[in-house]
């Protein structure tokens, strides 16, 4: 299975990123998580969650919590740790996620700025090639923001702001969280079930 690096930073939209974990992991796939800590604030405003401050530590809260029993289907980096796989080209894995994406994180990936973990890694995905997905949090956008970001669409980047569709006829937030997680899951061909397609009645 695919092999993707999920990385948490301190945007709003948080639950978007958890269900992309555990919709990586239920599929089958090896997931490395990066994660700032701005993003354990987050953790703490929006789902009263206190995160570990240590990587080693997070990596076992979340293994726990998504009954992962195997060490090497989910590891945590932290964002000073150069020698965890996807710092480099000749180990990038199969793809990248940048969810939730602070307006800072994605001006510092546009230039490559390359300060920690996150930036490399996705710095990484770019020059090799490998799909990144970018899911911006941020509302309005200012003209620099959406210039960063057609900068990186156009050096192969996936824009994808969470913006759940309402044709599904959603019930509940989960539901608007799944719409938004089903698209990041289709960028990397990875299957679920979490709603039905366009135009097929009987899917599931």
């Amino acid at each position: 299975m695919k092999t993707i690096t999920l990385a948490f930073t301190g945007a709003s939209g948080l639950p978007y990123g958890l269900r992309t974990l555990e919709c990586l992991l239920a599929a089958g796939c090896t997931v490395h998580v990066l994660y700032t800590q701005a993003a354990q604030i987050v953790a703490k405003q929006e789902l009263d969650e206190t995160w570990p401050s240590r990587a080693a530590d997070l990596a076992v809260y979340f293994r726990q919590r998504y009954g992962v029993a195997d060490e090497a289907q989910l590891q945590v980096f932290g964002q000073q740790e150069w020698f965890a796989p996807m710092a480099s080209g000749s180990n990038p894995g199969d793809g990248m996620i940048v969810c939730p994406c602070t307006m800072g994180a994605l001006s510092a990936i546009a230039v490559g700025a390359s300060d920690n973990l996150l930036e490399r890694a996705a710095d990484v995905m770019i020059k090799e090639g490998k799909k990144l997905v970018v899911v911006p949090r941020e509302a309005p956008f200012s003209v620099l923001h959406l210039e960063n970001m057609l900068k990186l669409a156009r050096l192969g980047v996936v824009i994808l702001p969470p913006n759940p569709g309402f044709y599904h006829h959603p019930k509940t937030i989960a539901d608007l969280v799944d719409f938004v997680v089903a698209r990041i899951l289709d960028q990397f061909q990875i299957p679920h079930q979490l709603m039905k397609r366009w135009g097929i009645r009987d899917e599931f």
